[in-house]
């Protein structure tokens, strides 16, 4: 005889009053001064870690991208300068890498981290701008942001922005709204800490400088202390790195210009149209599931029977709003609308290269932004309903990340770029060297695509030599490169191979010429076979 067990009312209330509670809880947590500092430090490290292992498993079939392996190599010298870029994000990997091993999952946790710490931030910019509520949705809107997660997988001086340019954001709301020498001190050390990262920085720092001379309130600002004591201060904080850059005959300058600018005007158009599209693709996801989450708010079943269009326009009244202040809102506006348009224009103008990626630092602005419209209302449970769909979405990609890389292997089985084994390539020269010279391996020559990997994935980690690039990371030199001796590295299907062979004739010319091969398995999987020129110069006598 079988019995069934029906759960009693009092179960059910149970249940549905702890969910209540809980959701009480966290929205409570939002809000009150003394919990959410810690509610959002929490919530970023979940997002790092959560995002960490996701890449782990993602990336399980690639090398990490040569950006990752540059600022690693970056880090093994604190210079005040690395040939093409700033300082700043060499030294972070450099300190990162003390703590932390040259491994893949080291790479993607330091490049959570840095998104995280820059949610910290945007949610420290939001306090400036919104109440506290409106800021927690304006942080989990970055969270949801590809930037902040999938595409913000590897490490270099773009990802770094977002922890640099939130703090420069942060610093000039900071300092309007308190207009002393103290917050122009502060501001000026958060624009150079920015310089120091990259130079595309000048785009925010024009940007806040039209904002200050534009905004309604600019005499109370202009006539205080603050910018000019800001002024004084980066120009100060910059003077190494500038004294750097004049020994250095300004290569970075010289490798912007020559890696960047185009003749073709159709392809520059292309390429705006490109950056605008790729960049408001990636902003549509955020905006929409918060649009979702405000949408979900309760009674939303029955408004959707009854009242459908009631869902979305509930959350729009007129009518002042005390969760706003309009002056920084007006601040933040403005900053963004032009570093959204502006340098798209200053490349329709100018002809310039313009890369999707530099848009991974310009549009942080934009959850905040859309929420500081005083139309806008933010209910509390819209807060729950973003960090909901925030950890749905994040696990279960956790849950699928396996199966997505499986995927990607198999539909780009021949992308060397992508999946070639350059870290197997690395292992097998250094106990190549280490056969003959019995000394560790100290310089790899060859471009950067193909030598960065061998710094970051060789135990011995040696400096990278860039014979035909005039922007040298200054890491070693050719007196070194003859001193400890070196190994050439070619991609055998580089059509710059001919003039690296050239260099070899006449920088090295009794060098031991091998061709060697790479192909890495993952669960048995095949990847693309890559075939490479390999050139052992012994150590100088």
């Amino acid at each position: 005889m079988s019995t069934t067990s029906i759960p009693s009312a009092r179960t059910r209330v149970k249940a549905r009053v702890s969910y209540n509670r809980f959701r009480a809880w966290l929205v409570a947590c939002a809000v009150r001064p003394e919990a959410r500092l810690w509610l959002v430090i929490q919530l970023a490290i979940l997002h790092a870690v959560l995002w960490t292992f996701i890449l782990i498993n993602l990336k399980a079939a690639q090398d990490v991208h040569m950006d990752v392996a540059e600022a690693y190599g970056w880090g093994q010298k604190f210079l005040w300068g690395y040939g093409k870029h700033p300082p700043l994000s060499g030294w972070v990997a450099g300190l990162w890498f003390t703590v932390f091993p040259a491994a893949d999952w080291a790479t993607y946790a330091l490049a959570m981290a840095t998104v995280s710490v820059g949610m910290v931030i945007c949610w420290l910019v939001a306090l400036r701008v919104v109440d506290a509520r409106r800021a927690f949705l304006v942080v989990v809107m970055v969270a949801l942001y590809p930037i902040f997660n999938f595409k913000g997988f590897k490490y270099n001086p773009d990802l770094l922005q977002l922890v640099t340019l939130p703090l420069l954001v942060l610093a000039y709301l900071n300092a309007f709204e308190k207009r002393s020498w103290q917050s122009g001190v502060l501001l000026g050390l958060a624009g150079a800490l920015a310089l120091m990262t990259k130079y595309w920085v000048l785009t925010m720092i024009g940007a806040i400088g039209l904002a200050a001379l534009i905004h309604p309130e600019r005499l109370k600002f202009l006539l205080s202390p603050a910018p000019w004591v800001a002024i004084v201060t980066m120009v100060l904080a910059i003077i190494p790195h500038v004294v750097w850059l004049a020994e250095a005959h300004f290569v970075p300058l010289s490798y912007a210009g020559d890696t960047y600018s185009l003749q073709d005007r159709s392809q520059v158009h292309q390429l705006v149209a490109g950056y605008f599209l790729h960049n408001f693709g990636l902003l549509a996801l955020p905006v929409a599931l918060a649009g979702l989450a405000m949408a979900l708010v309760p009674p939303w079943l029955t408004l959707l029977v009854r009242a459908p269009a009631r869902i979305v326009t509930r959350a729009w009244r007129r009518g002042a709003n005390s969760g706003v202040n309009v002056s920084q809102a007006l601040n933040v506006w403005i900053i963004q609308i032009i570093v959204a348009f502006g340098p798209p224009l200053g490349a329709l103008v100018f002809s310039i290269y313009m890369k999707t990626d530099w848009g991974i630092s310009l549009f942080f602005l934009v959850p905040l932004a859309l929420v500081a419209i005083p139309t806008l209302r933010v209910q509390g449970a819209s807060l729950f309903n973003i960090a909901a769909i925030w950890l749905v979405l994040s696990v279960a990609t956790l849950v699928a990340s396996p199966w997505i890389a499986a995927g990607e292997l198999a539909a780009n089985a021949g992308n060397t770029a992508t999946y070639g084994a350059r870290s197997d390539l690395a292992r097998e020269l250094t106990q190549a060297w280490h056969a003959r010279f019995a000394s560790r391996w100290a310089v790899v020559a060859g471009s950067m695509e193909s030598i960065q990997p061998m710094v970051f994935y060789s135990p011995d980690h040696p400096a990278a030599f860039t014979p035909n690039e005039a922007w040298a990371s200054g890491l070693t030199s050719l007196d070194e490169l003859k001193r400890y001796g070196f190994i050439g590295v070619f991609d055998a299907n580089d059509e710059r191979l001919p003039k690296f062979e050239k260099w070899i004739s006449e920088a090295a010319p009794n060098a031991e010429r091998v061709v060697m091969t790479t192909r890495r398995f993952t669960h048995g999987k095949p990847g693309p076979s890559m075939s490479w020129h390999i050139y052992i110069a012994p150590p100088g006598k």
